[in-house]
């Protein structure tokens, strides 16, 4: 039996707008933050496995919901990557790079890990409004759309853990 040649084929061109180079620095920095969603989604879910103490149910239940959270947020950010005409990646090794946020060592206390997911939620809203200038230059308003909503999120996030440390 014969086999078949593989037919290849030419990507289409993207014409949404925006050029070649600006939707590249557009994905890089929304690869930026993919890699800072996923590594604070990966943090969030550790200590909602290992949190102990007295706040243990409140802080369970409120992790649980924030790596939720975060875990639909990384396929929205992958998506814009892929609709800008860019790989968006997808590796321990790439977000291990490209983000800003530490990983824990070992299992610190529940207020140690309230500390570290509170700096992981401000470092994602700082990825975040980076990206704005290069947004904004182009007009990509789907972009500039989800960076705002991710932000709302963070912000939020970032102030109601802030409020269990007062």
């Amino acid at each position: 039996m014969a086999k078949k040649k593989a037919v290849e084929t030419a990507e289409m061109p993207i014409n949404i707008g925006i050029g070649d180079k600006e939707r590249k620095e557009i994905a890089d920095g929304l690869a930026r933050l993919l890699a800072d969603t996923y590594t604070l989604y990966l943090k969030t879910h550790n200590f909602h496995w290992n949190v102990t103490g007295p706040m243990f149910q409140t802080l369970h239940l409120m992790f649980e919901a924030q790596y939720n959270e975060l875990a639909l947020a990384v396929d929205l950010v992958a998506e814009r990557i892929r609709a800008l005409g860019f790989p968006a990646p997808g590796t321990y090794k790439d977000f291990a790079t490209l983000s800003s946020i530490e990983e824990a060592d070992g299992v610190p206390s529940a207020e140690e890990m309230i500390r570290q997911l509170v700096a992981g939620q401000e470092a994602v809203v700082r990825t975040a409004r980076s990206i704005f200038p290069a947004v904004e230059a182009v007009q990509d308003e789907p972009t500039a759309d989800l960076l705002t909503q991710r932000m709302q999120v963070h912000e939020k996030t970032a102030w109601m853990l802030r409020s269990l440390l007062a």
